[in-house]
C-alpha cells in the first residue's frame, strides 16, 4: 500500500495542474479575423527564470499573429536586442475551443484570455519545458504606447495566474 502513495500523489498533483489550466478563462467566441495582425509587446509578467534575469534590459517586441486555413495560430515575434533583431516563430494548433492553442513541439499552451481587437490583448502561456515548467502573462497593444488605465487592467490580471507584480516588466518602446 505504501508503494501507491507516491505515484497517487502523482497523478493528483498532475490532476491539480491539469484543472489550473482549465480555469485561465478565454475571450468567448475569439474572431481570428480581428484578433490577426501587428501587435507590441508592452508588458509580461513571468515566473521563467531566463525573463527574470533578462527583464530590465528588455525593449518592446512586435508580434505579427496570422491564422492558417484549418485554424491554427502563427505568431512571429521580432526581439530588439543589444545590435540586432532577434526572429521567434512558433506554430500553435487549435486545441478544439476558440482562444485556446497549444505547440506539441515547444509543449506550450497558450490562451487569449480577452482583446478588444482594436487596441489590447492579454494571453496568457504556459511552457513545460524539460527544465523549469513556466508561466507569462503578455499585455499586447496595437500601438507602442500603453494608457495607465489598460496596464493597470493588465496588473489585474497578474496574480490571478500565479504570478507576482516583482515578476513584471513594462517594456520601454524600442524604436527598431
Amino acid at each position: 500500500m505504501t508503494a501507491a502513495l507516491p505515484s497517487l500523489a502523482l497523478a493528483l498533483a498532475l490532476l491539480c495542474l491539469l484543472q489550473a489550466g482549465a480555469q485561465v478563462p478565454v475571450q468567448p467566441d475569439l474572431d481570428t479575423e480581428k484578433f490577426a495582425g501587428v501587435w507590441h509587446v508592452t508588458a509580461i509578467a513571468s515566473n521563467c527564470s531566463i525573463f527574470l534575469k533578462m527583464k530590465d534590459g528588455m525593449k518592446s517586441s512586435m508580434a505579427i499573429i496570422s491564422f492558417m486555413p484549418e485554424g491554427d495560430l502563427a505568431l512571429k515575434l521580432i526581439w530588439p536586442l543589444m545590435d540586432e533583431c532577434q526572429n521567434f516563430e512558433l506554430l500553435f494548433q487549435q486545441s478544439g475551443q476558440a482562444g485556446h492553442y497549444t505547440g506539441a513541439q515547444e509543449k506550450r499552451d497558450l490562451r487569449v484570455m480577452e482583446t478588444d481587437y482594436s487596441s489590447y490583448a492579454i494571453l496568457h502561456e504556459d511552457h513545460h519545458s524539460e527544465g523549469e515548467p513556466s508561466t507569462a502573462l503578455q499585455l499586447l497593444t496595437r500601438k507602442q504606447d500603453v494608457s495607465p488605465q489598460l496596464l493597470q487592467k493588465f496588473m489585474e490580471f497578474i496574480p490571478t495566474t500565479g504570478l507576482t507584480e516583482d515578476m513584471l516588466a513594462i517594456l520601454p518602446k524600442s524604436g527598431e
